[in-house]
């Protein structure tokens, strides 16, 4: 579960049948139930397949399913069209090769448009480690600059989970859409090494990241604790950025005219004062002004 597994179909369909109840499927229940969710032989049945059939799919032992098989799956175990296009993509067959981590390289223009824009705006990866980022971006969160990786910020700094008051869900989208981003490519070694150190150092992760729960990128609100404006509730856009393999403009942004909005405009006041040097005048010049 921490890297690439030889039997990713078999841990998708297990942890998504432990999700679904019986009564969510239509199923009646007599006597003690051992699991939570679906057995094996209800969802080979509710998908018109043979239970025989289920098992090796689970087991690894029929790697190349036909869409329409996992299609009847998916809608057994209630999966939206975006986690049923991933279950499917995993059986997808593609060779298995050596991997070098890939540089992720920025476009010129996207740059520009990170100083010009005027909202706090970040360029994510596709591991969603941080490529670029203005400066309303890091005065948001400092762990908005490039270098850092928004997986390990959000679980591994107590700094930046503070600044989340909806941290649990926020942490359950952030994980589902990582899986999406990721999709089948799991044998970047980029990939094993972040997934692999977040399992081992935080329990939420490692728990979320067994539900193998799978959500589209896209914008959503965002509740921020910032330390020196306060609460401020933002819109939080992912435009995907054209010539790039999985890179996303993140923008942020607040309803015109709302308290969100003004505390917004402050930070970014906040920000330039910093910025801008302050003159002291020396005793000499001081002295020659009063002449």
């Amino acid at each position: 579960m921490t890297g690439m597994s030889d039997n990713p179909i078999g841990e998708f369909l297990r942890a998504r049948r432990a999700l679904v109840t019986p009564e969510e499927a239509g199923v009646r229940v007599t006597g003690v139930r051992r699991v939570a969710g679906l057995r094996r032989e209800e969802v080979a049945m509710l998908a018109g397949i043979s239970g025989d059939y289920y098992l090796r799919l689970e087991q690894g032992r029929d790697r190349n399913p036909s869409v329409q098989v996992l299609a009847s799956i998916a809608r057994v175990l209630q999966l939206d069209e975006t986690a049923t296009d991933h279950l499917i993509g995993l059986a997808a067959d593609k060779p298995r090769r050596a991997r070098r981590p890939r540089r992720e390289s920025v476009p010129a223009g996207t740059l520009q448009l990170l100083d010009v824009l005027g909202l706090p705006a970040f360029v994510e990866g596709r591991y969603f480690d941080v490529l670029a980022a203005n400066a309303l971006a890091t005065a948001l969160s400092p762990n908005l600059q490039p270098g850092r990786n928004r997986m390990r910020s959000v679980f591994l700094d107590p700094q930046e989970r503070a600044l989340h008051p909806d941290w649990e869900t926020d942490t359950a989208t952030l994980v589902a859409g990582f899986r999406e981003s990721v999709g089948a490519d799991t044998d970047d070694p980029r990939f094993v090494l972040l997934v692999g150190e977040l399992s081992l150092a935080s329990d939420k992760f490692r728990q979320l990241w067994a539900r193998h729960d799978v959500q589209a990128l896209r914008g959503r609100p965002a509740r921020l604790d910032h330390p020196e404006v306060g609460e401020l509730t933002l819109r939080r856009e992912k435009l995907a950025i054209g010539g790039t393999t999985g890179q996303m403009l993140v923008v942020y942004h607040a309803a015109p005219g709302s308290d969100s909005a003004d505390k917004l405009a402050l930070l970014g006041s906040l920000k330039q004062a910093a910025a801008s040097p302050i003159h002291t005048p020396s005793p000499q010049s001081d002295r020659m002004e009063r002449r």
